[in-house]
């Protein structure tokens, strides 16, 4: 039986909650189960499983991101739409932790083959490279190299790596430096 107010969007949207709170790694169908006041098999109305539920989130989550990081390069191209990318993106990471967690998550094509939320990440990262004059491989090569510095940095900044006195931001600001210098160099392999 469906208890009366709960749907599966309020599900996810208490999951992403739950994962900026507690973590990426306690959002189980438990821990929402008891937020909502039910038994576990209440939920499995609205969601498959834990699986399904840490997929639906990691959706929600880059299409936040993705709202984010469009607003911010519209306009813009270069080191400016780099920069403006970066910001969007570690400014999420930074707010929303655990939703940022989940979109990190390994997902299979045929678990998303009925939204176009990751080939919207994958065509503003494309976007925003092809100010470069990058095409294909380079384009996934050069978006590879981003997403591993993003996250990269972001996942030490989160876990509270960065002790030196220096600013954070200073160093994410010469890094944002460093891709830009080095992307206008990617160059297409053959």
């Amino acid at each position: 039986m469906v208890r009366a107010g709960i749907t599966p969007d309020l599900v996810v949207r208490a999951a992403a909650e739950l994962a900026d709170e507690a973590g990426f790694e306690k959002v189980t169908v438990s821990a929402l189960a008891r937020r909502f006041g039910v038994k576990d098999a209440s939920l499995y109305s609205h969601v498959k499983n834990l699986r399904d539920l840490r997929v639906r989130l990691a959706l929600l989550a880059s299409a936040e991101m993705n709202e984010a990081i469009s607003a911010a390069v519209v306009g813009r191209s270069g080191r400016d739409a780099l920069v403006a990318f970066a910001g969007a993106y570690r400014d999420y990471a930074l707010a929303h932790p655990g939703r940022y967690a989940a979109t990190q998550q390994r997902i299979e094509l045929d678990e998303v083959a009925d939204t176009a939320v990751f080939q919207r990440a994958v065509e503003l990262t494309h976007g925003m490279l092809r100010a470069y004059g990058l095409a294909e491989p380079g384009l996934t090569d050069a978006g590879r190299l981003l997403r591993s510095t993003f996250h990269g940095f972001i996942h030490i900044e989160l876990s509270g790596g960065f002790a030196h006195a220096r600013p954070v931001a200073a160093s994410w600001a010469r890094s944002l430096d460093a891709l830009h210098r080095v992307l206008e160099d990617w160059g297409n392999p053959a």
